[in-house]
């Protein structure tokens, strides 16, 4: 059993003003692996103050010298990635190969597109030639309070913690109650690589406790989350009391527009996509929307691939999935999986129950509905699992509608030969990320989603961006 029940304030390993246990599952087992201790009232004053004070040093610091320990940053979690991959694998049950290749090379490629952007960011410039000493100043907002998920653990560390250290923010991290031994690897590393003290500041907690108390925290300059969309309408009302900055990256339910001619290999592509991490990615694309006229291929096919994927323990290598994170996620999907097939849709893989030869862990089975509309709950909810729902369309204007229809705007994807219907689909997508043919995000591109999706972007330039006040300068010598 692994106990982890110390804070990391002010540069120091230090005990919690109190004793809260809390019991980290592994989900794989049921069994606990970790105990944790969540922090209170006491330990989230000292944490922002440590913060607070760290402040006004660490924003003059000149960039280059922040940039600087990204980079030594770097050289730590690539010596390091093996402890990380076995943190992640361990709490949130992902199978060891996808936290090695994918979940903690998330946080390596995003430390290195971080130390890409920072390099080229302005942080101070000229604002009108015609106008001497007009000079615009892009400085930190000032206390940050990041509030991470279990999901995709460094993936969201690493896109909050890296921007808000490049841009001269001082922060305090609370991850997830459910994934904290990968953060306490992360604070750890950001020890080593030298951030001085207050800097950056770790607390364990959970959302009523610790996450309300930083989103209400006077001294808390600004909220940046990644959840739910539910916790993220709470935690903007929480804060408008003290009319803090809130960045939002939210829930989901991405649309992936199969025209009948797209290539070969894209419906197989959209399952695996789906699959992956156990369904697991706010990105996820949820919502096959297939043009009739290759719809029951469609749905031939995704069965053959879902009913091919293969479900086991995290510690197992292989490219199969694991389980879902704890009882409460395996519940819920348990549920939804329900209420398709009470709503009328057709199960054509998986459904309810664990997987053959399962009986113990939070395995839930790989499950695709056909004959979807999307007034049913399994296309309207975000699902966070491993559940595909189909949906036919007739023509482009009918497919774009159907995509559009739904309150979530984070990532779309489109399947096409034609570039014109590419370029037309993307633009009229209300995501605030179209993928067109498998093609991926460049590295540093921005991430975030419209509508309930959230309004931040993190990831590159506009990560930084997010964590900075612009301040207009006039009759200004910056040489003086």
């Amino acid at each position: 059993m692994i106990e982890k029940r110390q804070f990391y304030i002010n540069g120091n390993w230090s005990d919690p003003a109190q004793e809260r246990d809390h019991n980290v599952i592994n989900p794989s087992t049921e069994e606990p692996c970790a105990i944790i201790t969540l922090g209170c009232d006491g330990d989230v004053d000292a944490a922002v103050s440590a913060a607070k004070s760290a402040f006004p040093d660490w924003m003059n610091t000149p960039p280059a010298e922040r940039i600087a320990l990204v980079e030594k940053l770097a050289e730590v979690y690539e010596a390091r990635a093996e402890d990380m991959a076995q943190a992640i694998s361990l709490e949130m049950g992902a199978p060891i190969e996808l936290a090695r290749e994918q979940q903690t090379a998330a946080g390596a490629g995003h430390i290195a597109a971080f130390i890409a952007a920072a390099k080229e960011f302005d942080f101070e410039h000229q604002h009108d030639p015609n106008t001497p000493g007009s000079y615009i100043r892009n400085e930190p907002i000032g206390v940050a309070a990041l509030i991470t998920p279990w999901n995709w653990p460094m993936n969201q560390v690493t896109l909050k913690v890296v921007a808000a250290a490049v841009a001269g923010c001082t922060m305090v991290l609370k991850p997830s109650e459910e994934s904290p031994l990968s953060a306490m690897v992360f604070a750890e590393m950001m020890d080593e690589a030298g951030f001085p003290p207050g800097v950056f500041n770790l607390i364990n907690g959970d959302g009523p406790g610790v996450g309300t108390l930083l989103t209400e925290h006077p001294d808390v300059d600004m909220i940046s989350f990644t959840g739910s969309s539910r916790a993220g309408k709470l935690i903007s009302k929480a804060a408008a009391d003290t009319l803090k900055r809130v960045s939002l990256e939210l829930g989901g339910k991405g649309a992936n527009l199969v025209f009948a001619d797209a290539d070969a290999d894209a419906v197989e592509r959209g399952v695996r996509h789906c699959m992956n991490n156990s369904g697991q990615s706010c990105n996820a694309p949820t919502r096959m929307i297939v043009q009739r006229e290759i719809y029951d291929q469609a749905v031939e096919t995704a069965a053959k691939v879902a009913n091919s994927i293969r479900v086991g323990p995290a510690s197992e290598d292989g490219d199969h999935i694991g389980p879902v994170v704890n009882e409460v996620q395996f519940d819920k999907i348990q549920d939804l999986i329900q209420k398709g097939i009470d709503e009328g849709a057709r199960l054509v893989a998986g459904g309810t129950g664990r997987p053959d030869g399962l009986n113990r862990g939070f395995y839930v089975q790989p499950t695709v509905f056909a004959d979807v509309n999307n007034a049913m709950i399994v296309a309207r909810e975000e699902i966070f699992g491993p559940v595909l729902s189909i949906i036919p369309f007739d023509d482009e204007e009918d497919g774009i509608y159907i995509a559009n229809n739904t309150p979530y705007g984070l990532t779309d994807y489109v399947q096409t030969q034609d570039p014109a219907r590419a370029a037309r689909v993307a633009r009229a997508l209300r995501a605030g990320m179209v993928e067109v043919n498998g093609q991926s995000r460049g590295m540093g591109a921005p991430f975030g989603g419209m509508k309930q999706s959230g309004n931040g972007r993190e990831g590159g330039p506009w990560g930084i961006e997010d964590f900075i006040e612009v301040k207009s300068i006039s009759g200004y010598d910056p040489a003086a």
